[in-house]
Formats: structure tokens, C-alpha cells, sequence
């Protein structure tokens, strides 16, 4: 049976962890409901985690489900703790992060989901000059690594005023759920029909 593991912060998380199917309320859900039963559908995400964070669990969460596909979603707490705490992930330290992630996946196919933001105050403005060379990197290496990009950050922001789809910039309504489980879906269906 296919498995595939969605890896991430809150976005993918969805308050998985208290769902009994394990899948919380979020895209991942939408998109196991449309897979259907075929195919065996593992939600990793855990909210406020940035890449260390991802690194630092990766063998026991991602690659101990002996995965047939990876779906990642992460980077924007490398941005907003750095705004909200302090704390800085420099972009190499991003990309070290991110590529300790993908090197084991030798051979797994790999879908990169672009961290997003849609600003909704002067202050998350401020915000892109620290995630858009995040973005970069994911970008970089969806290339590098043959892996489906899965551009987040251009279509939510062109599907709606910012409040709408994410009421706080970061998280999705329903809607922007919706948004990103069509955009999965429509990015993979090759992929998906190996």
C-alpha cells in the first residue's frame, strides 16, 4: 500500500494529535478523503515547529513509516520566531535544515509545499524580507532534489484578500485548507499515478 507522510508545523498538523484518525482538520485531511482507502495517509505535523524542529524528529516520525511518498510543509516559524522571540534561523542554517530532511528520501518522491504569508498588518509586511530567501531555498531545492513544488505562497495570495484566506497571515480559513489540498492534488496527479 502507497503511504504517504505529511510533514510540517500547524498548518499540517490541524490538531491531528487529538483526532482519532490522525489526520486533524486541515488539507491533509481533504486530501486523504479524496485518495481515498488505497492509499495509507500519515499526518506529521506538529504545530510551532520550525526546520531544526522537523530535523530533530525526522527518523522517528517520517522515516520510520517507510514512506512511498513525503510531502513537507515548514518554514514559516523559521521567520515568525524571529519577530516574535528572537530566535534567527539564518538562511543557511534554513537550508542545512532542509536538506538534512531530504537527503535520506533518496529515491522517495518529494513534494515541497512553499512556506506562505499574506500579510495582514504593516508588521507581517516586514516579515518577507526574512521569509522570501526561505522561499528561495524551498524553490532551489524542489529543483535540485526533482521534487513537485507546490506553489502555496503565489496561489494564496492571488485567491483572496489575505484576512480571508488566512484570517491571521499565517494559518488557513476552510477556504485556504481547500486552496491547498486542490493545489496538492493537482501538482501530484502524475506523481500519484506511478
Amino acid at each position: 500500500m502507497t503511504t504517504i507522510v505529511f510533514a510540517g508545523d500547524s498548518i499540517t498538523d490541524c490538531e491531528r494529535r487529538t483526532d482519532p484518525a490522525g489526520l486533524g482538520d486541515g488539507y491533509v485531511r481533504r486530501i486523504a478523503a479524496t485518495l481515498g482507502d488505497a492509499v495509507r495517509v500519515v499526518n506529521r505535523g506538529i504545530s510551532g515547529n520550525s526546520t531544526g524542529d522537523l530535523r530533530a524528529r525526522w527518523a522517528s516520525d517520517v522515516l520510520a513509516e517507510n514512506p512511498s511518498l513525503v510531502s513537507v510543509l515548514v518554514g514559516i516559524n523559521d521567520t515568525w520566531r524571529r519577530y516574535d522571540s528572537g530566535t534567527v534561523t539564518t538562511v543557511e542554517a534554513f537550508e542545512d535544515n532542509y536538506r538534512a530532511l531530504l537527503d535520506p528520501l533518496a529515491g522517495v518522491p518529494l513534494i515541497l509545499i512553499e512556506p506562505f504569508l499574506l500579510p495582514i498588518n504593516e508588521e507581517q509586511v516586514t516579515w518577507r524580507a526574512d521569509l522570501d530567501p526561505k522561499l528561495a531555498v524551498v524553490r532551489k531545492l524542489a529543483t535540485e532534489y526533482a521534487a513537485t513544488l507546490i506553489p502555496a505562497d503565489t496561489a494564496l495570495a492571488a485567491a483572496g484578500t489575505p484576512a480571508d484566506m488566512a484570517p491571521d497571515g499565517v494559518h488557513p480559513s476552510p477556504r485556504g485548507h481547500d486552496l491547498l489540498a486542490s493545489l496538492w492534488l493537482e501538482h501530484t496527479e502524475d506523481l500519484r499515478g506511478r
